[in-house]
């Protein structure tokens, strides 16, 4: 038989778990998720009017296809100094000699990119589907947001009472 003090234990180590899971969220990955239900039905003069023009634009029957890109590069700058063997100076005699690694900063360089793809029907939006060279997860998906955020509060903007 489990005692109470075993449930309790695993019950609290449960809830940890959840709140570490909860707080990796990626809300400007939400967001872009929402956008997907929540822009359904939108006109098409007010997508235009908040995300713009599109790159591409395609019409097939009554339907037609506005596609949106957003793109960024980042570059983290890291230190790593590493006690190394090595020959240099190199002088040609094949003799090396202890150094400490570079100084140097290293850079890794990380490309986040996003294509969405909103389908009109009659003037209305009826679907969005994100896209990108590497697949859409994560951190592609939250680039995403960059394209939808300036309609967001087409959409999303809480109703204020009267006389505020």
């Amino acid at each position: 038989m489990i005692s109470p003090a075993t449930v309790s234990l695993r019950f609290a180590l449960l809830a940890l778990c959840a709140g570490a899971l909860a707080s990796c969220a990626n809300p400007r990955a939400d967001e872009a998720l929402f956008a997907q239900t929540a822009f359904v039905g939108m006109p098409k003069e007010t997508l235009l009017s908040c995300a713009g023009v599109p790159e591409r634009m395609a019409e097939v029957g009554n339907l037609e296809y506005f596609t949106y890109s957003s793109n960024r590069t980042v570059v983290y700058q890291s230190y790593s100094p590493l006690l190394g063997y090595g020959r240099y100076p190199y002088h040609g005699y094949g003799y090396g000699f202890p150094y400490y690694g570079s100084f140097a900063p290293t850079y890794d360089f990380r490309s986040f990119s996003c294509n969405a793809t909103f389908t009109l029907r009659d003037g209305v939006v009826e679907r969005i589907v994100y896209g990108g060279p590497e697949g859409v997860g994560g951190s592609q998906l939250a680039q995403c947001q960059t394209i939808i955020e300036n309609c967001l509060a087409q959409v999303a903007a809480p109703a204020t009472p009267a006389g505020r």
